[in-house]
């Protein structure tokens, strides 16, 4: 499964960019060469995510190691119900 959802990442300011999801992983990626080379192809592996989080539109990805990623997410039911099936399995 492959699905890309439109959104922005809270990190030193709002960047916008994408969200790709595959069967592994959920990728932000952004066109922005000021961006740090880390945040500007963030890879997550599912199996490194302890937690998905909201506060109104606003998703917080909390990964096992303890970093943080918040994002605005366009089209929130579906991305919940991307990250569900990747998580259920």
């Amino acid at each position: 499964m492959k699905t890309q959802f439109m959104c922005s990442i809270i990190y030193g300011g709002v960047l916008g960019g994408g969200l790709f999801v595959d069967d592994n992983s959920i990728t932000y990626k952004t066109g922005k060469v000021t961006v740090d080379d880390r945040i500007r192809n963030l890879k997550m592996d599912v199996a490194d995510i302890a937690s998905l989080t909201w506060k109104g539109i606003i998703a917080t990805i909390t990964l096992k190691s303890g970093n943080k990623y918040s994002f605005l997410i366009f089209n929130k039911k579906r991305f919940i119900e991307v990250f569900e099936s990747l998580t259920n399995k």
